[in-house]
């Protein structure tokens, strides 16, 4: 952790050490170029929208996805929804997922999407793929990419570029001197841009993180944030995502004293990691939760969220909808 926290610190406030990898910046700025000026895209069969960052680490994706999927899907669309599936090791790919797939063949997110929306889901580190089984084999009219931006391979009618509020673009360069994944001029040539948590520098649709009741992993008991016993708000949170800081904050700003528990993006729990030593309640990202549920850690709860989006961005949603094929 102690390395990560380093590279952090210097892409998210002064280069730094980093800058003396600057060539290195240089030539990864070149071969992105390069990969989006011959990759030829091929279509899938259905409409592509990619929700995707410029960045490295956690922008809210998830969220938004579900957000988006939910929207599409009353509208009238079969949607699917397709991820690399970071972190998992499928038999065979492409891969749909069921209900009880777990992250150890998925990945977490995937797994997390799958659970909470009902929807077809498949992973693959060839996107396409993916897109195309759940196109020929679950008939889907609409298909939504849980990241890919820089998946150029796959054909795209709609991108949505999510930004995280607080950190923004970082120091501004490209990896490895800074977490870009592509020049921010990238980003004025997306369609759509969210803003998770909002900003006042950065131009985009605010969406907000609601999460307000926890659930217990060993029970299923539902408690609300605001009815938590007093004597019980000190706890230990538990986050293995891109910015664990705005997990905490959000628990702090819900009244809880909070111990602070980061593990890396996407970390492989076990039992031990939830275990410290006290009687304090353990509260957790819902990504998280879909790996540690199995260890039956007792006064271990989780906390969904849901990505909240203005009217005015499915407003703009919505006249893009209508470009593409009717439902």
């Amino acid at each position: 952790m102690f390395l990560e926290q380093r590279i952090n610190a210097a892409w998210y406030g002064r280069a730094g050490w980093l800058l003396l990898l600057f060539p290195l910046t240089l030539l990864f700025r070149l071969i992105a170029r390069l990969r989006r000026s011959f990759i030829a895209p091929q279509p899938c069969g259905a409409p592509v929208i990619i929700v995707g960052n410029i960045t490295v680490g956690g922008s809210g994706k998830t969220p938004a996805v579900l957000a988006l999927a939910e929207f599409c899907r009353h509208r009238g669309y079969r949607v699917g929804i397709i991820s690399r599936g970071y972190g998992g090791q499928a038999p065979h790919y492409p891969y749909l997922l069921d209900v009880g797939t777990e992250p150890s063949i998925a990945g977490d997110e995937p797994c997390l999407i799958a659970r909470r929306s009902g929807l077809p889901v498949a992973v693959s580190p060839d996107r396409l793929a993916a897109a195309k089984l759940l196109v020929e084999q679950e008939r889907c009219n609409i298909i939504i990419s849980d990241d890919g931006l820089q998946h150029y391979r796959l054909a795209r009618d709609i991108e949505i570029l999510l930004l995280d509020g607080q950190r923004g673009f970082g120091n501004g360069f490209c990896l490895p001197v800074g977490p870009l994944r592509e020049p921010i001029a990238r980003a004025s040539q997306v369609d759509l841009t969210i803003i998770n948590g909002g900003s006042d520098t950065l131009r985009g649709h605010t969406m907000l993180l609601v999460g307000e009741t926890a659930i217990n992993l060993s029970d299923g008991e539902r408690r609300g944030l605001s009815a938590w016993p007093e004597a019980e708000r000190r706890i230990h949170a538990v986050a293995g995502i891109g910015n664990p800081s705005r997990f905490f904050q959000a628990l702090r700003s819900k009244g809880f004293l909070v111990i602070e528990h980061a593990f890396v993006d996407h970390h492989a729990f076990t039992a031990a990691d939830l275990y410290f030593g006290d009687q304090c309640p353990v509260i957790m990202t819902e990504k998280d939760a879909v790996k540690c549920a199995q260890f039956n850690v007792e006064n271990c709860w989780v906390l969904p969220v849901d990505g909240e989006i203005g009217s005015a961005f499915y407003d703009e949603f919505t006249i893009l909808l209508e470009r593409l094929a009717t439902p």
